[in-house]
């Protein structure tokens, strides 16, 4: 019969557990989920913290249910802004398309002037009520941050390496793709993470037209006086923005050059 013995942890294996155990993502990844599950079983809690509420739980919805669909619609969204502001940012930096670089900076910086409640109220007349006109309205303030962050790591990208690049008999496309997007990766990466950051909190608003995300609670809760519910849609909303800015710091150290 086979001798069957436990081998201890090794010291790597037990220094990556512990590294791993003190990783701020995890804890707050844990905390978020730890809470969709809890929450709809605070009842004692919530009472006791707010005594005057005859129903002191959200129970409209699932809390899972309101964070997958708060998180689809930012992905989304975020998608858009991400893909036709760099697009954008890329255009109006090549030859052809910097004598209109003024006039798409003013009409994006236009866009996020705009409250999205505004763009969400033209929107429903013409699109409905629902996800459409959320994720029309997060798409175009999410816009600006993307496009500002494509046009500042472009810039700072060396004139040597292009130059040296095209010395090399690189085509226009191939100095794009393989010189000038590696090098402003970094800063391209800020800007989406902070498109993203802001499109995790004005989503919450995305539920006056009727789209479901963990907003609904907060509508719900300040239009019947329900300082429970705004509480527990707020701190859901909040530990999902923490936890995108954890992860997307953490990618941005990934794809950083070294000084």
């Amino acid at each position: 019969m086979a001798d069957l013995t436990f081998m201890p942890l090794n010291g790597s294996g037990h220094g990556r557990l512990k590294q791993g155990l003190r990783d701020p993502l995890l804890w707050v990844v844990a905390l978020l989920l730890t809470l969709i599950w809890w929450l709809p079983h605070s009842q004692a809690l919530f009472g006791a913290l707010f005594p005057g509420q005859e129903r002191p739980v959200y129970l409209q919805e699932p809390f899972d249910e309101l964070l997958w669909r708060h998180m689809w619609l930012v992905l989304v969204s975020s998608t858009i802004s991400t893909l036709v502001g760099i697009g954008c940012g890329i255009a109006v930096t090549r030859q052809s398309g910097r004598a209109f670089a003024p006039m798409v900076q003013t009409l994006v910086a236009a866009g996020q002037t705009f409250p999205p409640i505004a763009v969400l109220a033209l929107a429903v007349p013409t699109l409905g009520f629902g996800e459409l006109p959320a994720l029309m309205a997060l798409a175009l303030y999410g816009l600006l941050p993307v496009l500002q962050a494509t046009l500042a790591g472009l810039a700072a990208v060396p004139q040597g390496a292009i130059e040296s690049a095209r010395a090399m008999g690189m085509r226009a496309s191939q100095v794009l793709w393989q010189v000038e997007t590696p090098l402003a990766l970094p800063v391209w990466i800020t800007g989406v993470r902070t498109s993203v950051i802001i499109n995790i909190g004005t989503a919450a608003i995305a539920s006056t037209v009727g789209a479901k995300t963990l907003g609904s609670p907060i509508i719900v809760g300040l239009s019947g006086f329900n300082t429970a519910y705004v509480l527990q849609g707020a701190v859901l909303v909040g530990l999902l923005a923490v936890a995108a800015d954890i992860a997307f710091e953490r990618l941005a150290r990934r794809v950083a050059w070294p000084a």
